[in-house]
């Protein structure tokens, strides 16, 4: 792990995901701990003289039940134990280890009631690359992330599997080699390491990154895509964007505007509209306005760019968030309640999908304009660069990114509304956050695959008419970019292959799985 260190209380986006990548760590100031001890010392005398839940009393519906203090050890680890009941495919370490991050920043709150010694581990599991495994099906997201959480608390004293810097086995046999020695659960570490939002909350902040180089990248392909058609470039100019209020839009055409910065490809609409324009038999020989998915770029991904900026100021928030039942405070007492709830994050992560897949739309409809020698006028069926009818150019890979696009519109469906009461009616009404949050990822990494098509086209175009000496600066790193990826296409590509190395050029390695981000690049394409 790299060494850089960051104090608590100061981890933004982009510290937050170098963190859960392994590329740094996070040093904890002595007042931190302090709260963390003041906090625990408070509750072990409150709990020692009255009823606090999930200490002396059962859990959820189980509540009523009293529980003495000869069983309460043993009541926390039962419930560690019992709710670790997780199924399908892990989460990839980088998720496991942001759930672990958000859930240590909780807890240096001092407001959990947890002893010290879970901090630590928690922290030592970060700088040792240890993490427990974490099946990816079962969380409801209201009492928390129960399932997701549990799992990690039995990785914490020292059960089931999970890996270390990556290779797998089991936790007993992990932290023997790490030197570590599992952790004792004391008054209500279990339910406190089960409690909250820790795996939405952290696959969700992993989605923003995503999301953040997602936007970069359909900027610098819609920018290359503008010069491969010599396109007006009026659609992006400061007075028409400025005559609308909206933050996202104004910043579009800017970078849009930044991006094409020294082309010698697009147009002055001046020149087009001064004297001596021509035209024939009355038919103008150029499109006199560009279709939409190039026109209404800063339109459509203006309000994918407000979407991020606001659900990366909601997910830091909760980052920042006790997300506790009960609170633990030695100032203001003890408070029941359900700050564990995760309607913030679901819906944060439903409406971030809504735009993704609206981004993922944009790109598949540029892919087709590129394709379609008849709605582009300009380039060859499919960009084939050989024997028209006998070679069939990008035909083949139209079709995967339709497939795809396809698939994101019917996981655009909300995960928020989609409450089902469980748990006795206990949790009658439920977030189904990590859900969002998971479907989200998916969304992403489908909408990857599609921008990885969609470039492999733009270089493809820019190719055939000859332009490359021609782009802008920008243009021309993004066109070597992707060139460093793949050839052009022709008979005898390998359009999968291409498709898979494109991918890991702009966006990273594959997952295969898509059930959490993969590791991210850095924001700026």
């Amino acid at each position: 792990m790299a060494t850089t260190a960051h104090k608590t209380g100061s981890l933004d986006l982009d510290t937050f995901t170098r963190i859960a990548q392994g590329a740094g760590s996070m040093s904890v100031e002595e007042g931190a701990w302090a709260r963390v001890r003041d906090s625990f010392a408070y509750l072990s005398q409150v709990a020692a003289k009255q009823v606090v839940y999930g200490i002396n009393t059962g859990f959820g519906p189980m509540a009523q039940h009293a529980v003495s203090p000869a069983d309460a050890q043993a009541l926390q680890y039962n419930l560690v134990r019992s709710h670790a009941s997780g199924t399908g495919g892990d989460l990839p370490d980088e998720a496991v280890r942001a759930m672990m991050l958000v859930r240590a920043t909780t807890f240096l709150q001092g407001r959990s009631g947890v002893s010290e010694a879970v901090v630590r581990q928690l922290l030592a599991y970060l700088e040792h690359g240890i993490c427990p495994r974490v099946p990816v099906l079962g969380g409801v997201g209201a009492s928390g992330d129960l399932v997701q959480q549990a799992h990690l608390g039995l990785g914490l004293i020292g059960e089931g599997r999970g890996t270390h810097h990556g290779k797998p086995g089991s936790m007993a046999d992990i932290l023997a080699a790490a030197g570590l020695r599992p952790v004792e659960l004391r008054l209500r570490d279990g339910l406190a390491m089960l409690n909250g939002t820790a795996a939405m909350t952290g696959i969700g902040l992993l989605n923003i990154g995503r999301a953040h180089t997602l936007y970069d990248t359909s900027i610098g392909l819609s920018a290359l895509i503008t010069e491969a058609l010599g396109t007006w470039t009026d659609h992006l100019g400061e007075p028409l964007n400025g005559a609308k209020r909206h933050a996202g839009q104004r910043e579009t055409a800017r970078r849009m505007r930044a991006a094409l910065e020294g082309s010698q490809l697009v147009r002055d609409r001046m020149e087009h509209l001064a004297p001596g324009s021509t035209s024939a038999n009355g038919t103008y020989t150029h499109m006199v306005q560009e279709y939409y998915s190039i026109r209404c770029v800063p339109q459509v991904l203006g309000p994918i760019l407000d979407r991020i900026a606001q659900s990366e100021r909601t997910l830091l928030d909760e980052l920042y968030s006790v997300d506790d039942n009960p609170l633990i405070d030695p100032v203001a007492g003890i408070h029941h309640g359900g700050n564990f709830h995760g309607d913030q994050v679901s819906l944060e992560m439903d409406t971030l999908r809504l735009a993704l897949v609206k981004l993922c739309m944009l790109g598949e409809r540029q892919l087709n304009l590129l394709l379609n020698d008849k709605v582009n006028q300009r380039f060859p069926p499919f960009l084939n660069i050989e024997t028209l009818g006998l070679t069939l150019g990008m035909q083949g890979m139209q079709f995967a990114a339709t497939s795809t696009t396809a698939e994101c519109q019917a996981l655009s469906t909300s995960l928020y509304i989609h409450s089902i009461p469980n748990n006795n009616d206990n949790q009658d009404i439920v977030s189904m956050g990590t859900n969002a949050a998971l479907a989200t990822a998916r969304v992403i990494g489908h909408a990857e695959r599609v921008l990885s098509i969609l470039a492999i086209a733009v270089a493809q175009a820019v190719d055939i008419v000859g332009v490359a000496g021609k782009l802008s600066p920008a243009g021309a790193a993004l066109h070597a970019r992707i060139r460093t990826a793949t050839a052009p296409i022709r008979t005898g590509s390998d359009p999968a292959a291409a498709i898979d190395a494109t991918h890991a050029v702009l966006f990273g390695p594959k997952n295969d799985t898509e059930a959490t981000p993969t590791p991210a690049t850095a924001r700026k394409a």
